[in-house]
């Protein structure tokens, strides 16, 4: 299902990356960026996790996975720009 948002133990339980682990994954570009949801809340898009989840599976390279997280998140950028709203 696409839009579900899902929180940290969800997304954990989901990869098998522990906090520390998926942190280091996101500054090395191999996992995506959480969308903010408040000033101290943040969750995963489901259909990025499982879009990682498969190319992990699907044994891609690290180079590969980083393209993966650079089209993910530039795609978060295009679906507000068609839904009419502004980064901001």
């Amino acid at each position: 299902m696409r839009n579900v948002l899902l929180r940290l133990p969800t997304v954990k339980a989901r990869c098998g990356y522990s906090r520390s682990t998926l942190y280091l994954r996101i500054a090395q570009g191999l996992w995506p960026h959480p969308v903010s949801l408040g000033a101290r809340s943040v969750a995963w898009p489901s259909d990025e996790v499982d879009a990682i989840n498969a190319a992990r599976i699907a044994g891609k390279s690290e180079e590969e996975i980083r393209a993966l997280v650079k089209r993910l998140e530039a795609a978060r950028g295009e679906a507000l720009n068609n839904a009419g709203w502004s980064r901001g």
